[in-house]
């Protein structure tokens, strides 16, 4: 069983994070990751002024002063960035850390920051339109054995050289966000490497196993092995040692999110992980040291023996 950190990079400070950075290498975690975004993505929670760390920039800097990890941004929203500047991002982020890279991706959802920096949002239809053709194009330049054109409906390339090429191969691996049955993972069958169930909605083992169904079946169309697809999620954690406070946290939250004691989270872990759950990305953990510091010693030491 392998375990990611997704670092909060809101209300937080470049400081606090490289400390946090070097706990994280230093122990049993597999991954770490930042968001992408650009104020706290709470609607309606009045932290938009908050200070708020640009996630790329982040995950730019945590590969220089990083060797072992496999870093990536949990997830990129696809309208942000034309899906060009993301792969030569990408690649030269894979060069930065010596190949480790995950170019997560996603189709979007914030509405109130895109309204606040001046992005389009489209409907839900056109956004995962936009994420498919977005992946091809990228796709098309990761393989790219000399100048790439492409004319798509959203995405047009003219002759686009490509290099460096991305260190990994055959090129950096790509995960799609997202839980949406109908298009997203079959977005993902088509052109992903790792599939990530975003659990900060409503989900529980059971779930998760309905969705792995179902991007089996998307798998079949593509004539794909679904055992190609590492299979990962992005769950809300919080360890608390008062019982008390743990039952009533998830009321608030649901019985399905790993919020509790240590002997809860661990069992609850096991349970995601016999519903095939390779890798777990623990979110909203601040990005304070000496929590990563208690995670690892009372959480993942029970599966890292």
């Amino acid at each position: 069983m392998q375990f990611g950190a997704q670092l909060v990079n809101y209300s937080t400070t470049w400081k606090d994070t490289l400390s946090t950075i070097k706990v994280v290498e230093s122990g049993r975690w597999h991954s770490l990751w930042y968001s992408d975004h650009f104020f706290t993505p709470v609607p309606g929670s009045g932290l938009e002024s908050e200070e708020a760390l640009e996630g790329w920039s982040l995950i730019t800097a945590t590969a220089a002063v990083t060797k072992r990890l496999r870093l990536g941004i949990l997830v990129t929203g696809n309208n942000y960035r034309n899906p060009a500047l993301i792969a030569k991002m990408s690649a030269t982020v894979d060069q930065i850390s010596n190949g480790r890279l995950i170019l997560g991706i996603g189709a979007g959802w914030y509405k109130r920051e895109h309204e606040a920096f001046g992005w389009e949002f489209p409907g839900v239809r056109e956004r995962c339109d936009r994420l498919e053709e977005a992946l091809e194009l990228i796709k098309k330049l990761f393989n790219a054995k000399g100048p790439v054109d492409y004319n798509g409906r959203y995405y047009k390339l003219n002759k686009a050289s490509f290099s460096p090429a991305c260190i990994q191969k055959p090129h950096v691996p790509i995960m799609v966000g997202g839980n949406g049955e109908k298009r997203t993972l079959r977005t993902l069958a088509r052109f992903g490497d790792i599939c990530n169930i975003d659990f900060n909605n409503p989900g529980s083992p059971e779930i998760f196993k309905h969705k792995l169904e179902v991007l089996e079946r998307h798998c079949e169309e593509f004539g794909r092995d679904s055992s190609e697809i590492k299979k990962t999620m992005l769950i809300p954690f919080h360890l608390e040692n008062n019982e008390e406070k743990a039952t009533q946290l998830r009321k608030q939250r649901g019985d399905w999110v790993l919020i509790g004691t240590k002997s809860f989270i661990i069992d609850r872990i096991q349970q995601y992980k016999d519903a095939g759950v390779e890798e777990i990305m623990f979110g909203g953990v601040p990005a304070k040291p000496q929590i990563y510091e208690r995670i690892n010693d009372e959480i993942l030491s029970a599966f890292n023996k």
